[in-house]
């Protein structure tokens, strides 16, 4: 057997999706490098290895368990490429405060805008509904399953750790508006 017929849509699919994410790391990198200059924090920090593993186990999967001639379901295909346009645009919308870990900024404002108008966190709801329709297009109905019941446990934690440390954001930003209402003057 060819190396080359180990090598279909579902591998050239993970390898493609390993350098977005990649060049998304670079971004994230950059963003995280400027943050922590203006005085941002760092939360969960201990628990982000578990993530990265999940994600990376998630592509790797994609790669190997995947058979090279497996089917391809272009519809899925084509509702995956409109996912990765919802994708960028939360990762635009939060602009220089989007990272892959938590970093928080005191003072800085909770975005509300774009994606995060009608959902809390756009960006996970995009990665787990992701993490089931690219598997499913190539047919592994059973990796999609496992790989998002495992990728849901883990960004439900994470939410947790982000949501905390948002509402401390939201409460400040709530106390300083109604500070900033009280001192107009008619």
């Amino acid at each position: 057997m060819a190396a080359l017929d180990l090598i279909g849509a579902p591998q050239i699919a993970a390898l493609l999706l390993l350098a977005q994410r990649g060049l998304e790391e670079l971004y994230s990198a950059r963003n995280t490098k400027a943050l922590v200059a203006l005085g941002a924090h760092e939360a969960g920090r201990a628990y982000y290895p578990v993530v990265a593993a999940t994600h990376l186990a998630w592509i790797a999967s994609l790669f190997f368990l995947v058979p090279a001639d497996a089917p391809i379901l272009w519809t899925l295909i084509v509702y995956y490429l409109v996912l990765q346009l919802v994708r960028y645009w939360v990762i635009f919308t939060l602009g220089r405060f989007w990272t892959h870990r938590i970093f928080t900024l005191p003072g800085a404002p909770v975005v509300a805008r774009g994606p995060y108008r009608y959902l809390r966190h756009p960006n996970y709801a995009v990665t787990i509904v992701e993490t089931f329709v690219l598997p499913l297009a190539f047919g592994a109905l059973a990796l999609a399953s496992i790989m998002t019941a495992l990728w849901w446990t883990v960004l439900a934690y994470k939410m947790r750790l982000e949501d905390e440390e948002m509402d401390v954001r939201r409460d400040v930003s709530a106390v300083l508006a109604t500070v900033r209402d009280g001192l107009k003057v008619d």
